[in-house]
């Protein structure tokens, strides 16, 4: 199916959807219940509530890479790898690194959504932008329907094509899923099961910076020139990224049943009242890396070292993880002195490791030698696992809710580990308005991930003995709807820290690292006219373990207004970050790794756009970097990758509530 079918088939539904708005509203409907969205959290289940996305405002920033942060580091393209240098908003290594760049893009237990809709709901969008060569579509799908009020099933496909616009930097993802929910007296289920294929192309970076900041020089005086035609480090190497994500979460409820009765002594309900509960949770994660590169000329002028073949690079990594958690807790409520739930737990976990194996004969022309410290990595590893925990909540209350969980690890590389972290929020009344107040905390020392240790490949290896990492982190959130205000404050001790250095190779900080976050987020409107800006200070205490740019900012201005049935977002909005020396991105490994010799940054990032919603359909048009050329031409995002140049981006998206 073609980009043009595709989009003739949306732009048809959203003409018929606004046609048949009027005969909707006029036929006379039942009462349905709201429809809400919920997310679960491990390791026992619990559900936080989570927003349906249906909103128009802000919807074309879903088809530009930085709607992801205000520092969004990246190879520049839709669905490519990146990371995050708001260092607050950063979540943990994890135990296959390789996936970490790939985050933003795929789904986990985090953002997964169990919907309950009542009526069944699709949601259906499409976004495009750029010329033939340079074309980024998009096109996503979400649904879900109850089977009854207790019991729903949905799924999820997202399909990523973006030819990139430079050379060699096309990227193509597909990821479907399914889930389904159960919620009853005694028992509750909840499950999904999420794939993902993630293809990249990895040019390793423009070969010459003056081709985006001066291309005349290079070009005898010719200042324009085509994006597509810059050279560019690599040109025939890919990257692919294959996983998948199994949760099942069950709970048995074991309680008594409660007979509300009237004035008149005769009961009206009976009322199920759970005491106890007991749960079970399983979670098996899998994932595949694969990096391919053919051309034996650019790997040797690119790469430093080729420890297993000359003539050819496939390095190839997967693992799996098979978790099972028990636990039993006592529920809130059941009692009016029960005013907190509290559960305790065990989990087991079954890693698997396989990397790529070392056949070769050591003595062919153009191998590198093995490094003097390099004993060798064995091809499998299997490693056993085993924590044991506690979480203590309250989740119902007006002024006060909390969560808590601790567990300490027992068996294996785990053992001695401790992770605690906990949430408070608290809210009360204020210029006629509800305040909330938010304190998280966590202390974390934990063991380095087994490939952070142990790695093999055609053109990294290592083996390190790292110590365990330890963090210690206090946030805290004050938000006045009344005044528009969000304000964010925190701070983070680092010790051990383990990142990769400029030879891309995994080191560990002997000291400590202190990290201090404050963010304001301020919106002001007058009538129609609106202003939220978002403005985050950081700053680091070794610059050279870790790097960050000290300000951060969002600023988005634009008027909202209708006519008739059609509401209108117009507006202008901009990202920007003062300069710091950003990590740069290795292809082979799927990661950034630390440099000081190149700074990037001072650089806004402006786009025009119309959003716009008719009914059940919402719509935009953008053109986005419309201010290449006006401020400078310095727009890279880290070395060796600019910013994405000015194009033009439509999309539309569809909600079909049958």
């Amino acid at each position: 199916m073609t980009k043009e079918t595709i989009t003739r088939i949306l732009v048809a539904a959203v003409l018929t959807v606004a046609a048949g708005a009027p005969y909707a509203h006029a036929k006379k409907t039942p009462e349905i219940k709201p429809s809400y969205a919920w997310t679960v959290i491990e390791p026992l289940g619990l559900r936080r509530p989570a927003a349906i996305d249906t909103s128009y405002l802000n919807y074309s920033r879903l088809s530009v890479p930085s709607e992801i942060s205000d520092a969004w580091l990246c190879t520049g393209n839709l669905g490519a790898e990146g990371e995050n240098r708001i260092w607050m908003d950063r979540r943990d290594r994890s135990d296959f690194f390789f996936r970490d760049a790939q985050r933003a893009w795929l789904p986990d237990v985090s953002n997964t959504l169990f919907y309950n809709t009542r009526i069944p709901m699709t949601l259906l969008s499409f976004n495009t932008g750029g010329s033939k060569e340079t074309t980024q579509d998009r096109l996503r799908g979400v649904f879900s329907g109850n089977i009854n009020p207790k019991a729903q099933v949905g799924a999820l496909v997202d399909y990523i094509y973006s030819k990139g616009s430079y050379a060699n930097q096309a990227a193509k993802g597909l990821i479907w899923g399914l889930n389904g929910s159960y919620i009853g007296d005694r028992y509750e289920f909840q499950g999904f099961y999420n794939h993902y294929n993630n293809v990249n192309k990895e040019n390793g970076g423009i070969t010459d910076p003056l081709y985006i900041t001066d291309p005349a020089q290079l070009q005898g005086g010719d200042p324009k020139i085509d994006s597509k035609s810059i050279p560019t480090n690599l040109n025939d190497a890919h990257s692919r990224i294959v996983g998948g994500e199994l949760l099942l979460n069950s709970r048995y409820k074991v309680g008594h049943w409660h007979e509300e009765r009237d004035e008149n002594d005769s009961v009206t309900a009976r009322v199920y009242v759970p005491v106890t509960s007991f749960i079970w949770t399983l979670n098996y994660r899998q994932a595949r890396h694969v990096f391919v590169d053919h051309t034996v000329s650019e790997t040797q002028k690119f790469f430093e070292n080729t420890y297993l073949n000359p003539r050819e690079t496939y390095d190839k990594t997967t693992y799996y993880a098979l978790t099972n958690t028990f636990g039993i807790s006592m529920l809130e409520g059941f009692h009016r002195l029960a005013k907190f739930g509290l559960s305790a737990y065990f989990t087991h976990q079954l890693r698997r490791y396989n990397q790529t194996a070392d056949t070769l004969d050591h003595n062919l022309e153009g191998l590198t030698p093995f490094p003097e410290s390099y004993t060798g990595v064995v091809p499998h590893k299997t490693e056993n696992l085993a924590w044991a925990g506690a979480q203590l909540t309250k989740q119902h209350g007006s002024i006060l809710t909390y969560e808590a969980t601790g567990r300490i690890g027992i068996i294996g590389p785990a053992a001695g580990d401790v992770n605690v972290d906990g949430t408070i929020r608290t809210r009360f009344r204020l210029f006629g308005d509800t305040v909330g107040i938010t304190a998280y905390g966590r202390f974390d020392n934990v063991h380095a991930p087994y490939l952070m240790e142990n790695y093999r490949s055609n053109h990294f290896v290592w083996q390190n003995d790292f110590g365990k990492e330890r963090t210690f982190e206090v946030r805290g959130t004050l938000d006045i709807p009344h005044t528009g205000t969000v304000l964010q404050a925190g701070v983070q001790n680092i010790q051990n820290h383990i990142y990769f250095g400029p030879d891309c190779l995994p080191v560990q900080h002997s000291g400590s690292v202190q990290v201090f976050s404050a963010r304001l987020r301020q919106s002001l409107h007058f009538g129609a006219w609106h202003w939220d800006n978002t403005v985050t200070y950081q700053t680091s205490g070794d610059e050279s373990v870790i790097p960050l740019p000290k300000l951060a900012i969002y600023s988005n201005m634009y008027v909202n207004f209708h006519i008739a049935t059609l509401k209108v977002q117009l507006g202008v909005d901009c990202d920007y970050y003062t300069r710091y020396y950003s990590p740069l991105y290795q292809p082979a490994l799927m990661s950034f790794c630390n440099q000081n010799e190149t700074k990037v940054g001072n650089y806004p990032f402006i786009n025009v756009y119309a959003n716009m919603r008719l009914s059940k359909a919402r719509f935009y048009v953008m053109m986005s970097h419309v201010n290449q050329g006006w401020t400078g031409n310095d727009y890279f995002v880290m070395p060796g990758y600019p910013l994405n140049p000015r194009r033009f981006q439509l999309g539309v998206s569809v909600d079909f509530a049958n």
